[in-house]
């Protein structure tokens, strides 16, 4: 199983599918799961007691062989059930913990969340969401298996109000949205992955991983390694920030397109031509347009003039508020990184209708041709073919202005050195989370720009 790949619900039921078609039976493929989840909880449990709350269904009978194994180990567990469970597995791993259900709230040191996994869709009723928060609040460390209850697995959306936060969540099986999208990952805590033998989903999602990119070669100059035009607008400082960024992400030359900027750094090579003639060198790479362009007449006339050329295209900021459908070259690679805003923009011009980031992103990307990646808390990227990455968390002080402007910068980058605008963008995002992590606190756009090639040795 591939650790990155993130599956709907649906998903999930038709990969477990296909293990009980393969002859694994429902109460095996509980023993599996439940067993490693055990595990976890009791190294984190290290000796204290623990309450398990079961509900009707199979998670809950992940549940019951949770609290079987915990009191083999030698754990004090105590089970909690609303409900008797209502599935053949769920009914049989109840025989097998043969010890007392109580229907109350309880106090202990662990509480362990079983009461509804990954296919819950709709609010937890109010007996059951009382009964879940008391439960958390009577105890110190709190576990949710697979999903926590009242959290919606595809969306992340947060069923009902007040749901407690955990201190770890254990995914059964493989990632779901959830523990990777907002709200739902704030209360999860931390998260590890329990296996339970899924194979490779066809057009699952994944999730953005470190990458591997290559040292360059031993002949390699820096034409070969890529060259990258920033084309500057009437704010050139977004613009140099792109630049910056861009030097540090592996282009092995980086020009910055700007008529009137006079206190360039030192090693940022500035052409002042038109963009018509900055962008008649062949060589060119890789296009980034947007950052600090404007929104008048001659900065759509500099996007159509980016959007003739022959190179791979990044389109940030202003430029996506400017961009038709017209414009667009069917064969030319583009790269779209829109905010929430820009990706509202985009849908208009391209007259889609989707519900939900995710569906937009992907609906966007399917009727313009282009990789769109809606950047923000919960980063996702969108290819025409179907393919959906999603990146897992980065640091917070990403929130400053002039950081969409690094991230355009390095995507720009990683298209010049040649990889094709989904994998840039995968590289991109994973590279700004790093530098960010590397830049500590309340850093400024530029000293984020700065960190981006220790983010990039990390990946040598």
């Amino acid at each position: 199983m591939s650790a990155a790949q993130v599956l709907t619900a649906a998903q999930m039921r038709a990969a477990e599918q296909a293990l009980f078609d393969s002859g694994t039976s429902v109460s095996e493929l509980m023993e599996v799961a439940a067993g490693g989840a055990a595990d976890w909880i009791r190294r984190v449990a290290a000796g204290r007691n623990i309450t398990v709350l079961c509900g009707p269904g199979n998670n809950g009978g992940d549940g019951y062989v949770i609290a079987r194994l915990l009191r083999a180990a030698g754990n004090a567990v105590n089970v909690v059930a609303p409900l008797d469970p209502a599935t053949d597995a769920a009914k049989a791993a109840a025989q097998r913990w043969g010890g007392p259900v109580g229907r109350a709230g309880v106090s202990g040191e662990v509480f362990v969340d079983c009461l509804f996994g990954s296919g819950l869709a709709r609010p937890l009723v109010a007996e059951h969401a009382l009964l879940l928060c008391d439960l958390a609040a009577r105890h110190r460390y709190r576990v949710a298996v697979d999903v926590p209850s009242g959290v919606a697995s595809d969306s992340g959306a947060a069923l009902n109000s007040g749901l407690p936060a955990y201190d770890l969540t254990l995914a059964l099986g493989a990632w779901k949205f959830t523990h990777w999208r907002l709200p739902g990952r704030e209360l999860m805590g931390q998260m590890r992955l329990v296996p339970i033998g899924i194979g490779a989903v066809e057009g699952a999602a994944q999730l953005i991983t470190r990458p591997k990119i290559a040292s360059p070669a031993a002949d390699s100059h820096k034409y070969r390694r890529g060259l990258a035009m920033v084309l500057g607008g009437d704010m050139l400082g977004a613009a140099t920030l792109s630049a910056l960024a861009a030097m540090r992400a592996g282009a092995g030359y980086v020009k910055l397109a700007a008529h009137d900027l006079h206190q360039a750094p030192p090693d940022l090579v500035v052409d002042p031509s038109p963009y018509r003639v900055a962008l008649s060198d062949e060589r060119i790479n890789a296009v980034l347009i947007g950052p600090g362009l404007d929104r008048h007449d001659g900065a759509r006339k500099g996007l159509e003039e980016a959007l003739r050329s022959a190179a791979a295209i990044v389109l940030d900021a202003d430029a996506l508020h400017l961009v038709g459908p017209w414009m667009l070259n069917a064969d030319q690679p583009i790269l779209a990184t829109p905010h929430d805003g820009e990706l509202e923009a985009l849908c208009r011009a391209f007259c889609v209708i989707a519900e939900g980031r995710i569906n937009r992103a992907r609906s966007l990307s399917t009727a313009s041709g282009m990789v769109i990646c809606a950047k923000g808390p919960d980063t996702i990227i969108a290819a025409p073919d179907g393919r959906i990455a999603i990146a897992p968390p980065a640091p917070s002080w990403l929130s400053v202005a002039g950081s969409g402007d690094v991230l355009a910068g390095i995507a720009v980058s990683r298209m010049a050195t040649g990889a094709d605008p989904f994998t840039a963008a995968c590289e991109a995002v994973w590279l700004h989370g790093e530098a960010a992590r590397r830049a500590g606190p309340a850093f400024t756009p530029s000293q984020l720009a700065e960190r981006v090639a220790e983010a990039l040795a990390a990946c040598l």
